[in-house]
């Protein structure tokens, strides 16, 4: 593996990087990155530099401008510092710089930056910190210290906050109050323009010279959107100005705030945190990483290679950072990164990320699965305004009561230069499976029945309605089809009889038929209420009617399962010259989607993605078929692919492709390349990541409602431990060689390991040997 930070052989959680050029400025922005759930900031320098992207955002926080779609609004800078040494301004190209190192701490989050600036003749050291507390979610620290061990120095600094941010140049906040409280907490309010929330940022200042703190108020500089303190200091020779920012953010929306109290409450608030020093403030931060993250989860992998360890602790740190603990509020495809997808949320949360959470935090799960019953209200206007019933869910989420936010227009044509129509909107309809799909593994996983009363057994029979009303029966074949659908391949447009839309949408009426047999027979209060307020008697005789009769593809002769009605008949092309390279495919610079559609190139896995979703519907032999036909048709221009070929080419014995794979998905936001990461990070691969090592390579799986571990463990490495909740009990499991040790903290556990029940007993371990398995070439 080739990543763009330095690693360290003694500490996997680290990364950093002695570049400070501007050709990968915003790689390490984005890899950096600072965040706790709530609020996240780029990894941008204090002093502002060239091309840099200096975003800060805080979770669900949208605001749209007229015939735009909503996003979240990139907010006032509360990381800027400019400083002054002798009046001559900082900026790393002038002069000379030495010694420079900027590292991010995976465990805590803590971003540091040093270097030796030279100029005028005189040798300046910055040494700069800044976190964002996990223990106050509103709570960002910084703190540099500025010294020269020779020269005297005349230190000019000026720091607030700063308001002329924007999403591409478009500005969503309206500018309200600023104000000095008490000569030292520097304030500005803003509202956003279309959906009106109210936000307060306050900032305060401490100065010491050499552990002295100096009484100085601040000279106040106010403008349109900005209002600084400025400080000037001469320091002797050998001495050192330490400078910290505490600043903090709150907004109307916020559930832990009065929206009534939000200027006094803020304000008092940050008077508390600045009666705590730096490093105080940041060993609170660092024991909440500890109890809430990292003690609630492991990964250890023992391998000569510390590049594996560092990716697991990277995926698992930006897990952390860009989930918010609100279940009104999901993890956007790019998280709280970046300005791309505008912050929306995807399928990436319900099939790449779901399994981390349901699998180690299953509350955080419960949360993100409850935004989705929160989104029931947008689902129904979706469908309603597409004449259909029951729930369609948004292909692009982001209030969840908003329905639908997926733009309607994307880059120009490469063919006729013309905005592309972006039909994902429209017509990629799976999600509403894929969300029935995370909920029940999340009920077979934890036996939670109080959210199945509450609300997924809703989302369930809400999702198959829907579906009902989406069938079209063709009364030649007496069958019910789904015609004119984008599936996973998001290169296939207007297909017909998508396999895994079709597949996924009977398995979800399925599945309904069973919830409705179950809550009439065993909970008739519920029954009797979700009867009424989805009309189950009616649609319960539809599903009854279809469900045999909806179409899905079967395998040809060859055991291949086509990905639609049209795919095995369009032209074969030679993909390998298209497929990822520095992270994006060129193919577009070659056709456009029109021509792509007549083409048998698959974007990222769909037949595949169904395989792995539902193996217990296809046996070895075709799963097999379909990895030799898709797997050399598809570009992988998605950081979605990679996860889901590795554990398939893992289940398949192909131990080479796995690790190929789980290489190609290490390096998408770590690699060397640039490629998409400039717009924020890829989570779905950050969840990829886990799901490639534990479910992949460990083995874990749901089998038919069971918890099964059959581990796969790739020839570089020699051990791996992880932790997992199941049902309510920590599972520790242990591979190393031919031995695997299941640990239960908690109740007894079942599993199903290579073909054989066991039964670990409470807080009891039980060790079994793992089949040697051979290496299979396709």
């Amino acid at each position: 593996m080739k990543f763009c930070v330095d690693t360290n052989e003694k500490n996997s959680w680290y990364i950093g990087t002695n570049d400070y050029g501007s050709k990968m400025i915003n790689k390490f922005e984005t890899v950096m990155f600072q965040g706790n759930g709530y609020m996240g900031m780029r990894a941008v320098a204090e002093e502002k530099q060239l091309h840099e992207q200096r975003d800060m955002f805080i979770s669900g926080t949208f605001d749209a401008f007229p015939n735009e779609v909503t996003e979240l609004p990139n907010l006032p800078d509360l990381i800027n510092l400019e400083i002054k040494i002798d009046g001559q301004p900082l900026c790393l190209k002038d002069g000379y710089v030495e010694n420079y190192h900027k590292s991010l701490n995976l465990k805590n989050g803590e971003l540091t930056r040093t270097f030796d600036w030279i100029i005028n003749n005189k040798a300046v050291h910055f040494n700069y910190r800044r976190f964002i507390s996990m223990h106050d979610k509103h709570l960002f620290v910084s703190q540099v210290e500025v010294s020269s061990a020779q020269d005297e120095l005349n230190v000019q600094l000026s720091s607030g906050i700063d308001g002329r941010q924007s999403n591409d140049e478009s500005q969503h906040l309206m500018e309200g109050d600023k104000r000095l409280y008490d000569g030292q907490y520097i304030q500005m309010q803003a509202e956003t323009q279309q959906s009106h929330i109210d936000f307060v940022f306050n900032v305060r200042h401490k100065i010491y010279v050499d552990e002295v703190l100096l009484g100085d108020k601040p000279y106040i500089n106010m403008s349109r959107r900005q209002i600084f303190g400025n400080y000037n200091v001469d320091l002797q020779a050998g001495q050192t100005l330490t400078f910290i920012k505490y600043a903090n953010v709150y907004t109307s929306i916020d559930q832990d705030a009065d929206p009534n109290k939000l200027t006094d409450d803020s304000v008092a608030a940050l008077k508390r945190a600045s009666l705590s020093n730096y490093n105080e403030l940041l060993q609170k931060s660092d024991r909440v990483w500890n109890h809430n993250i990292w003690q609630k989860n492991y990964v250890q992998i023992d391998s000569e290679d510390e590049k594996p360890q560092v990716a697991i602790n990277f995926a698992r740190y930006q897990l952390a950072a860009n989930t918010p603990l609100d279940p009104r509020m999901n993890i956007g495809a790019k998280g709280i990164t970046g300005e791309g997808y505008k912050g929306h949320t995807f399928w990436d949360t319900e099939i790449f990320m779901l399994p981390y959470y349901t699998f180690t935090m299953p509350d955080v799960a419960k949360n993100l699965l409850t935004y989705r019953y929160l989104g029931l209200q947008g689902a129904h206007k979706k469908a309603q305004g597409n004449n259909y019933q029951g729930a369609q869910f948004p292909w692009e989420a982001a209030d969840p009561t908003d329905g639908e936010t997926a733009p309607l227009w994307g880059s120009a044509d490469i063919v006729t230069g013309k905005p592309m129509k972006i039909w994902s909107g429209f017509i990629e309809q799976h999600v509403t499976s894929d969300i029935v799909i995370a909920i029940m593994d999340y009920l077979h996983a934890t036996g939670d029945q109080v959210f199945a009363d509450d609300m997924g057994y809703e989302i369930i029979l809400d999702a198959a309605k829907f579906w009902s009303s989406r069938l079209e029966y063709n009364e030649e074949r007496d069958v019910y089809e789904i015609n004119d659908v984008i599936g996973p391949d998001e290169y296939k447009e207007h297909v017909d009889n998508n396999a895994f839309t079709n597949y996924t949408a009977r398995w979800c009426i399925q599945k309904a038929i069973k919830v409705y047999n179950l809550i009439k027979e065993e909970n008739p209060e519920l029954y009797l209420k979700l009867s009424n307020k989805l009309n189950l008697e009616t649609t319960y005789e539809s599903w009854i009617n279809q469900v045999n009769r909806i179409y899905v593809p079967q395998p040809n002769i060859e055991g291949v399962i086509p990905e639609d009605d049209q795919y095995l008949s369009l032209k074969n092309v030679d993909v390998s010259k298209f497929q990822v390279n520095d992270q994006i495919s060129t193919i577009f610079k070659t056709y456009n989607l029109l021509q792509i559609n007549q083409m048998q190139i698959t974007k990222q896995a769909d037949v595949l993605l169904l395989i792995y979703l539902f193996e217990n519907m296809f046996d070895d032999n075709i799963k097999q078929s379909n990895w030799n036909y898709y797997e050399p048709r598809t570009t992988h221009d998605s950081s979605l692919s990679q996860s889901i070929h590795s554990i398939l080419a893992s289940d398949l014995g192909l131990n080479d492709e796995a690790y190929k794979f789980y290489e190609m998905s290490c390096e998408t936001d770590l690699g060397i390349h640039i490629g998409k990461a400039i717009r924020g990070l890829h989570m779905a691969a950050c969840g990829g990541l886990w799901n490639m090592t534990v479910e992949g390579f460990g083995g874990v799986r749901i089998d038919n409602g069971k918890l099964r571990i059959e581990p796969h463990l790739p020839a570089s490495w020699n051990s791996l431990k992880y932790q997992i909740n199941w049902q309510g009990s920590t599972v520790r499991v242990g591979i190393d060689g031919e031995k695997m040790l299941v640990r239960v903290i908690g109740d007894g556990i079942e599993f199903v390991s290579y073909g054989r029940e066991y039964q670990v007993p409470a807080n009891g371990s039980l060790e079994i040997e793992v089949p040697v398995e051979e290496t299979v070439t396709d």
